[in-house]
């Protein structure tokens, strides 16, 4: 088992989370225009739908990959050549971080109901798992369905951690992000390092 793996895949997911994205930036949205609690229900909603893409990534590709090592290879290098491309997406964007998103009053269930939709029936979430899981199996012993869990927890746990902080300090980012037009910046070149680095990664 490879434990430098883990703390890596960690590392890598705690610097997706903090990149600006739809899933955090709508969580800042409603932090700021309803409560912080109405932002932590959106944060349960949207960590309660990785569940449903780490089972469908851990029981139907470790049966696609199992004992096929030239499948594993081709989907190490389909998952970098998307995270390259998300990279490239990035690049060409503008670099504002748009805070004036529509967020209606809704109840904490149906938040939290709206953030598993979000989460499960975004097509998108699923190619991200498939590019970015596989490139992290840590052990030769275990299972691939184990693996997958394992990683599928860890991806959970970190990102539930960052949106939660991101909720509670909705009110303190929001002010930074608006009066300090160089973290945009900042963070678009973020988003871009990080996609490169772990397409990198994946690769060697």
């Amino acid at each position: 088992m490879s434990y430098e793996t883990l703390i890596s895949f960690a590392f890598a997911t705690a610097a997706l989370a903090i990149s600006p994205g739809p899933d955090n930036i709508y969580v800042l949205v409603q932090s700021i225009t309803n409560g912080v609690k109405y932002g932590m229900a959106t944060v349960a909603g949207l960590i309660s739908g990785c569940i449903v893409h780490t089972s469908l990534l851990a029981f139907g590709l470790s049966a696609i990959i199992k004992n096929n090592t030239s499948v594993y290879t081709a989907i190490k290098i389909f998952g970098a050549a998307y995270l390259l491309y998300l990279a490239f997406k990035v690049f060409k964007s503008n670099e504002g971080i748009s805070l004036s998103g529509d967020a209606p009053k809704k109840s904490l269930w149906q938040l939290f109901k709206q953030g598993v939709v979000m989460n499960v029936l975004n097509p998108k979430v699923t190619i991200f798992f498939l590019a970015f899981f596989p490139g992290f199996l840590f052990s030769d012993d275990l299972s691939k369905v184990v693996q997958f869990y394992v990683l599928g927890l860890i991806f959970m746990a970190v990102s539930f951690v960052i949106f939660s902080t991101i909720a509670m300090a909705s009110g303190t980012i929001a002010r930074f992000t608006v009066n300090n037009k160089r973290i945009n910046v900042f963070f678009k070149w973020l988003q871009i390092l990080v996609f490169v680095g772990i397409a990198v990664y994946i690769l060697l």
